[in-house]
């Protein structure tokens, strides 16, 4: 035999081999997922032969539907009642729950049929929208026997499907309308309107204010701020021993100077919304 054939026969024999391991693999998922992914329905105590209290716990990544149906089906052909259907609606969840729900008289004829160890027990939770349903079945005896034995109850085992969910944080900037203060310095604007400053502008070319003679000053007899102040905090570093800007408004000073004319009307003119207004001593 040729070594072409050979490695053939190797290579044939290895491709079978990959197949039926990865069949296998595929195999052995298949029933884990079976055994400890599907759906499960633990019966709970319930408060009385009326309600049935259950959990319900199944994989939402792979089967992110909604259940919010319940139903309990007997079949006893050989005992009374040879069949029982209840249906009940609840609160729909997307995530592992726990229901304790009232089934009313009909579920006490489940439970006190007879031959029940012939008979067999239904558990249906139904997604009704999503068109999915997932059943455990039991023999008769069997379900009576958890629903009488069990000793945990819905209460108790609340807490374990409690799903906290984080609010989102939103960072929300502060904006505002109103233009921050204004540094408060005790410097004066060179202004040739300011006495302060009268001097320096004194003969200096280009304006005629310049050109003039200086400015006379003047008593005030009246000075007040109308509504609508934006708290810009030039008022007072024009003239500070009137003018005192608070967080929300400007106000006059108790006992202000009067007697200062040019500087209350710079100020006035510097405010940029006009609610500076003053009246001149006659």
């Amino acid at each position: 035999m040729s070594t072409t054939y050979i490695a053939m026969i190797v290579a044939i024999l290895m491709g079978i081999g990959l197949l039926v391991g990865i069949g296998a693999l595929s195999l052995l998922s298949g029933a884990l997922n079976f055994l400890f992914v599907k759906p499960r329905i633990e019966i709970l105590k319930s408060k009385n032969d009326s309600t049935f209290a259950f959990t319900f716990k199944w994989d939402q990544d792979a089967e992110p539907v909604s259940f919010d149906q319940l139903r309990v089906h007997l079949f006893n052909p050989f005992g009374v009642p040879a069949e029982v259907v209840i249906t009940r609606e609840f609160d729909p969840s997307n995530v592992d729950f726990v229901r304790e729900i009232d089934l009313g008289d009909q579920f006490k004829k489940i439970l006190t049929a007879t031959n029940l160890e012939k008979a067999s027990v239904e558990v249906e939770v139904l997604a009704s929208k999503d068109s999915v349903t997932h059943t455990q079945s039991f023999k008769g005896d069997v379900f009576v026997k958890k629903f009488t034995e069990s000793t945990a109850t819905a209460e108790d085992v609340a807490n374990q499907f409690v799903v906290e969910k984080v609010k989102p944080r939103f960072e929300i900037p502060e904006r505002s309308f109103i233009s921050p203060p204004l540094p408060k310095t005790a410097k004066q604007l060179k202004m040739a309107t300011n006495p302060m400053f009268a001097g320096e502008f004194a003969g200096a070319g280009g304006g005629a204010a310049a050109a003039g003679p200086a400015v006379e000053n003047f008593n005030i007899a009246k000075v007040w701020i109308e509504p609508g102040c934006i708290v810009c905090d030039a008022c007072e570093a024009i003239f500070p021993e009137v003018f005192e800007v608070t967080d929300s408004t400007c106000i006059i000073r108790p006992g202000a100077p009067l007697n200062d004319g040019l500087r209350m009307q710079e100020a006035a003119e510097a405010c940029p919304v006009e609610v500076i207004k003053f009246t001149k001593a006659s």
